[in-house]
């Protein structure tokens, strides 16, 4: 019999992208490299591929809610990862089961734009983020674009994302990829007033599921119990190794590359 300790179990509630490059399986694939055991909960079906978005649709709240029952009732969460929601109300569905774990961290991916530009959600949903989500989060991620929906700041700096978002959360990792700079700014606000500023150098190309990657490696560091500051570098630096050994898989971002090439050797 294997009696050895059990690895984190982190609940991922996001949407599935039939590539594979982000969503459910970048979640998947990134928490197994953290040593953790991921608990995919659907959320939303999209139209996707290396290119763009063409379409979505947002799962029936029953069976979201179902699914995750299915999984609380039976597996001991350890952290949460937030990704694509899609509409208001799987926003409601997912901040009543949030609320049955109380004391598990969370990180909020608020994903509002696929790579390639098209939306997965309407600005609205964005705001019902901010208000019902961003209070229950350890972390939120948005990267530049998304928190300007999100502060409702059209040409926001970093800066002045940060004091409009930081009243409704813990702590807030404002990515800097979407730039043109030859380094990457990655900019951690907390509440308490300590910032951090995390710099790596810029990689060559476009990708497709950064976000998910960093956001679930982060609940990840944070399941096995890493202080915010500490699972956010380590975070930082293993989406960064994801991107710099990425693939060009199809005809447009390139994907990340979560496991190793030996993983099952």
């Amino acid at each position: 019999m294997n009696t050895s300790s059990s690895r984190p179990v982190v609940l991922c509630l996001s949407g599935h992208d039939p590539s594979g490059g982000a969503g459910l399986q970048a979640d998947i694939e990134a928490l197994m490299a953290q040593g953790c055991h991921a608990a995919p909960t659907v959320t939303a079906l999209t139209v996707q591929n290396s290119v763009d978005v063409s379409d979505f649709r947002v799962l029936d709240s029953a069976w979201v809610l179902a699914q995750a029952e299915a999984v609380i009732t039976d597996l001991p969460i350890a952290g949460i990862k937030l990704g694509m929601l899609g509409s208001v109300e799987m926003v409601d569905t997912v901040a009543s089961i949030l609320q049955r774990l109380p004391n598990v961290p969370v990180v909020c991916d608020p994903v509002l734009r696929a790579g390639g530009g098209g939306a997965l959600g309407k600005d609205e949903v964005g705001y019902a983020m901010r208000e019902r989500l961003l209070p229950l989060a350890t972390v939120v991620t948005p990267n530049l674009p998304e928190a300007r929906i999100l502060a409702e700041l059209p040409n926001g700096t970093a800066d002045e994302c940060a004091a409009k978002l930081l009243p409704f959360c813990q702590h807030l990792l404002i990515t800097g990829g979407h730039g043109d700079e030859q380094e990457v700014h990655n900019r951690l606000y907390s509440r308490d007033g300590s910032s951090h500023t995390f710099t790596c150098d810029r990689l060559p190309g476009n990708y497709h599921g950064s976000g998910c990657t960093l956001a679930s490696t982060l609940a990840g560091r944070l399941a096995l119990g890493e202080a915010p500051v500490q699972a956010v570098e380590n975070a930082l630096a293993y989406t960064w190794r994801t991107l710099r050994d990425a693939d060009r898989s199809g005809k447009g971002q390139h994907f990340p590359r979560r496991l190793p090439l030996d993983f099952c050797a």
